[in-house]
């Protein structure tokens, strides 16, 4: 069996786990708005703990209907009616041996007024967190006493349910995270002031679970081992809290990092490294005796199983790797790790939540629309369809019909499958995307799907195939506005510079600010010969990007050097500058330019006119319908190939 470690069984507290892989909480926003777990939620953990995880536990789950609502669409565990539908989900995992708790949290002053009806939002002190920017009022010594009483009474609702235990939230800048730390907790009362005061909270609902539940009924608490602020909980502190947590009962701790105001450390981009954060639990492990779960933004399971090995934690959570693909566990047990469909680090699935929608994954179109898809229509009966274009929209497309029984056969005039991801993965720290899409091709392999590369998909060479339909998936080229000086030699494109056809010389000037014009900026500053200067026009870069991912951009711009300039219109360019206009004050500037690189996106490269004329059945996807990203492309490819 490949990876012994991590399929090997354990024990919390008296549950055996079938093997060390946890997935972590993760809100969906899939449950009814009154808190039930609906079939949306049933489905998409179902599919989880089919795929093979041995621990699932659920997204934030309320404890309290007045001021403790997170998302529109959570889990709640506030009244006997949310058990019957809590019960059909424990039952739903159960039948695939795997564990489940659910995460009980209140979200504090890191909560939106209007997620509560207009109401002031809550915490042990009136600070404001610098992200949800509103100020909280200091709950009264009576609220902190009844809000033990909602935890202990959500833990019971759940054990009636039939649940393995319950998780407490005491991380990320939580309700239950502010009263720990002195950073959020200002109190002078019995819940703040000294260590003994602040973790009382803590104290008194594990040892109410503890009395209603029993000692059988797990107990898992999650806490940001470094809040990565200054005057917040540091490792030494968290070091006590763990251990003063394993001397009231608890089975297990489940460590992470971070609050709102160090959100990369919680939910980490595409840069940050697999087992970064690993001295984090690995301290806390060495001082206590109970199991440690440890996220660790692990995608792989070779890093997995090392961190087992090295005895970082004895449980590895896996989250966005989940998203990605919910038989990650499955495919690393049978040794087929290359087909694991990997995340890539965007963090789409929070910007999906964060514009109020469920939850989403860009490679994995199918997350949170479990039950859509649930149902394979296998209607192909080895019927041909003709694919033009081999990048992300065609090669979905493809696994999709060659699921339903239809023979896809894809043109791709390249030299190899990938289309605009091969420009994609050429800039700096692009080893996950890269690793996406060697999966993709893998699979397209291993399902003997037929390619046709260096092969441009001709009607003539279509018409050879007499396919049922013809899927149009050739992408998009690079934008190139017209304009005073850009077909000058020093101007070129993005893909150009990132494909190796093109150098760039002296001060370079990027014009777009979306995530192409910030990579290629970054790529160049990284090499540290050309001053970069990046150009806007609108007034931020990264539209459309989660703000974490932001955020880490500009941090790492100001390390590079990198000059940002937002609401600034490309006007012209010569051979030794660019010219752009504020679009507010309308002023002219002039930037020193040895090169001008254009990322300003793409347009469609839409050929469906020339097969419409001699096909019935024609179906463009992705960029050449409609210019976008990674996420447009798979969730169009896999709806189109699915209703065919």
């Amino acid at each position: 069996m490949a990876y012994e470690k991590l399929f090997k069984s354990g024990r919390i507290g008296g549950v055996r786990i079938k093997n060390r892989t946890v997935m972590p909480a993760m809100g969906v926003s899939l449950a009814d708005p009154t808190g039930e777990a609906n079939e949306h939620i049933i489905r998409y953990y179902e599919d989880r703990a089919k795929g093979g995880v041995g621990l699932i536990i659920t997204e934030i789950t309320r404890v309290d209907e007045v001021e403790g609502i997170g998302t529109p669409n959570q889990l709640g565990a506030t009244d006997s009616r949310h058990v019957p539908h809590l019960e059909r989900l424990a039952e739903r995992v159960h039948k695939y041996g795997t564990k489940i708790l659910v995460q009980l949290q209140h979200p504090g002053r890191e909560n939106k007024s209007s997620m509560i009806g207009g109401r002031q939002i809550v915490a042990p002190s009136p600070v404001m967190c610098k992200v949800t920017k509103e100020m909280p009022r200091e709950m009264t010594t009576e609220e902190c006493s009844a809000l033990v009483k909602n935890f202990i009474k959500g833990a019971v609702i759940c054990q009636k349910a039939g649940m393995d235990g319950i998780e407490l939230h005491a991380a990320h800048g939580y309700l239950l995270n502010e009263f720990l730390s002195p950073y959020t907790n200002k109190r002078t009362d019995r819940y703040g002031g000294s260590f003994d005061n602040r973790i009382r909270i803590l104290e008194e609902i594990i040892t109410g679970i503890r009395y209603m539940c029993g000692p059988r009924f797990l107990i898992s608490v999650r806490i940001s081992a470094d809040e990565f602020v200054e005057g917040g909980l540091k490792l030494e502190d968290t070091i006590k809290i763990a251990r003063t947590l394993e001397s009231f009962g608890i089975d297990c701790i489940n460590v992470s990092s971070g609050i709102y105001e160090s959100a990369t450390t919680i939910i980490e981009p595409s840069s940050y490294p697999q087992g970064w954060k690993k001295h984090l639990a690995s301290a806390i492990k060495k001082n206590v005796k109970i199991p440690v779960i440890a996220t660790n933004n692990i995608k792989d399971p070779e890093v997995a199983e090392a961190l087992l090995e090295e005895g970082v934690c004895d449980y590895i959570a896996l989250g966005r790797a989940h998203l990605a693909d919910p038989e990650w566990a499955n495919k690393a047990k049978e040794g087929r790790g290359d087909e694991i469909n990997k995340c890539i680090g965007c963090l789409y699935c929070f910007t999906a939540l964060s514009d109020g929608g469920h939850i989403k994954c860009a490679v994995n179109p199918k997350c949170g629309r479990e039950v859509d898809y649930s149902c394979v229509e296998k209607t192909g009966n080895g019927r041909k369809v003709a694919i033009i274009g081999g990048g992300p929209a065609g090669m979905v497309s493809a696994l999709t019909l060659k699921e339903r029984g239809f023979e896809p056969v894809i043109f791709e005039k390249a030299d190899s499958l990938g289309g605009q991801l091969n420009i994609a993965t050429k800039p700096i720290m692009k080893e996950k995307l890269q690793a996406y899409l060697d999966s993709l091709v893998c699979r397209i392999k291993k399902n003997n799907i037929e390619v046709r590369l260096n092969t441009e998909g001709t009607v003539d060479a279509v018409k050879a195939l007499d396919p049922t339909a013809v899927f149009v998936a050739t992408g998009g080229t690079p934008i190139v506005p017209r304009l005073p000086g850009v077909d000058g030699a020093n101007v070129i494109t993005a893909e150009e510079y990132l494909m190796g056809k093109k150098e760039v010389k002296g001060d370079v000037v990027v014009i777009g600010g979306g995530v192409t014009g910030m990579e290629t900026a970054e790529t160049i500053a990284t090499r540290g010969e050309n001053k970069v200067t990046l150009v806007e026009m609108t007034k931020d870069i990264g539209r459309g990007l989660y703000r974490s991912v932001i955020a880490d951009f500009t941090i790492r711009f100001g390390k590079l050097g990198v000059n940002v300039m937002t609401r600034q219109q490309f006007m012209s360019a010569d051979e030794e500058s660019v010219v752009v206009m504020n679009t507010v004050t309308r002023q002219m500037t002039k930037i020193p330019a040895g090169t001008v690189v254009l990322a300003l996106g793409v347009r469609s490269n839409d050929v469906s006119a020339q097969f419409e004329e001699n096909f019935d059945n024609v179906i463009v996807l992705g960029d050449a319908n409609f210019p976008g990203r990674i996420a447009e492309a798979t969730t169009d490819a896999l709806g189109r190939a699915s209703t065919l």
